[in-house]
């Protein structure tokens, strides 16, 4: 089976909930783990108290997008989980980058 770079088991996300390191803002959460791999893999969780689907899947679209853009700054053989938080629904592209940038340092996870 090929390796997407993507967490999608519950298994994989619980083992980054119990043994990884998280840091936090208002609008997201970051949970990261080393792994034995050489590639970077990532999961997204927007419950159901963020809103209906159409707000969900937006806000997993941002994201996406953020994580496709600063990717290549971030150290490779790392689990990233990204959780959404309440007041994410009423921030911009440029708040959820910064945020997540942020987060990103904090955890230290960003190639010197």
């Amino acid at each position: 089976m090929k390796e997407d770079g993507k967490l999608r088991k519950t298994y994989q996300f619980k083992r980054v909930y119990n043994h990884g390191n998280s840091v936090a803002d208002r609008i997201l959460v970051l949970y990261s783990l080393a792994n034995n791999k050489s590639q970077r893999r990532i999961g997204y969780s927007v419950s159901k108290k963020i809103g209906k689907a159409v707000t969900r899947n937006r806000v997993k679209r941002l994201f996406r997008e953020v994580y496709r853009h600063n990717n290549s700054q971030l150290v490779s053989g790392t689990d990233i989980v990204l959780i959404a938080r309440k007041p994410i629904v009423d921030a911009s592209y440029h708040q959820i980058e910064n945020s997540f940038n942020k987060l990103c340092h904090k955890a230290k996870i960003v190639k010197e």
